[in-house]
């Protein structure tokens, strides 16, 4: 997924919000004080969505408006809140109006799976596949038509989007990317063979294809952000530009410098 900040903050004061909350108590109870005060209308007639929670309920949302011209914004009331902004009830149209917005375009995968079904999902973090039992997978990568490796043997891999780059990725070893970069990282997950293969750096135009070696004693599974599909034979993964989400972020609080600053981070 290419990430760019768009050219303009929110320019305008909203006046028909969404509010999609996590549901925990605390999350709930903000919801209810916000749609109070701001009013709250149905998903489909809103002109932004404010997201209350943490990484996993902004995802949600903006799995929601992709393909529609819904901002998104948040604020965190979850643990994490990577890609939230702080909660605060106070000047919520004023912190909107003055949001910073940036375009995130997901990956689509194509999975196959050995039964011969075809099954397709966007991932705005990452396509993943990861052994399904005891023993590792074996997994042939193929990059633009041409086979990249062979042979990886492994718990898993996954690619990523620069957005994605600082969630799994970054916990599978693999790079952060600035949003700027045009780039996807391709991460093993426990790589066995071979040993010292720490993964690649591709262009956001790559087209790749993850072919499942011994796949009846091997078996794996593939997953893009919330969907799962289990027992693949193949599975081709590319940016997909023909569909984007919109995320706004408080000025101070952008995204592209909290990539930045994550790689400075003990």
């Amino acid at each position: 997924m290419l990430s760019r900040p768009a050219p303009a903050a929110a320019a305008r004061a909203v006046r028909r919000l969404f509010f999609h909350a996590a549901n925990t108590p605390q999350a709930q109870a903000h919801r209810a004080e916000l749609a109070l005060r701001h009013g709250d209308v149905r998903f489909e007639e809103a002109e932004l969505v404010v997201c209350l929670g943490g990484d996993g309920t902004m995802l949600e949302a903006l799995h929601r408006t992709l393909g529609r011209d819904v901002p998104v914004y948040g604020m965190n009331c979850g643990s994490v809140g990577f890609l939230m902004n702080p909660y605060r009830e106070e000047d919520l149209p004023g912190r909107l109006a003055r949001a910073q917005a940036v375009d995130l375009h997901p990956l689509r995968m194509h999975a196959v799976t050995r039964g011969g079904s075809v099954e397709e999902a966007i991932a705005l973090n990452e396509v993943s596949l990861l052994r399904q039992q005891r023993q590792s997978a074996k997994i042939r990568i193929t990059v633009d038509g041409r086979v990249r490796l062979e042979e990886l043997i492994c718990d898993g891999v996954l690619v990523c989007t620069p957005a994605g780059s600082t969630a799994y990725n970054l916990s599978a070893h693999g790079p952060i990317v600035p949003l700027s970069a045009n780039l996807l990282p391709l991460t093993p997950i426990s790589a066995f063979r071979p040993r010292r293969w720490r993964g690649a750096l591709l262009p956001s135009t790559a087209e790749l294809v993850f072919d499942v070696l011994e796949a009846d004693k091997r078996p794996v599974a593939a997953v893009a952000d919330f969907t799962e599909v289990r027992d693949v034979a193949s599975v081709a993964v590319s940016e997909d530009r023909s569909v984007k989400t919109t995320i706004l972020f408080d000025p101070e609080q952008g995204l592209s410098e909290r990539i930045v600053a994550e790689q400075f981070t003990a």
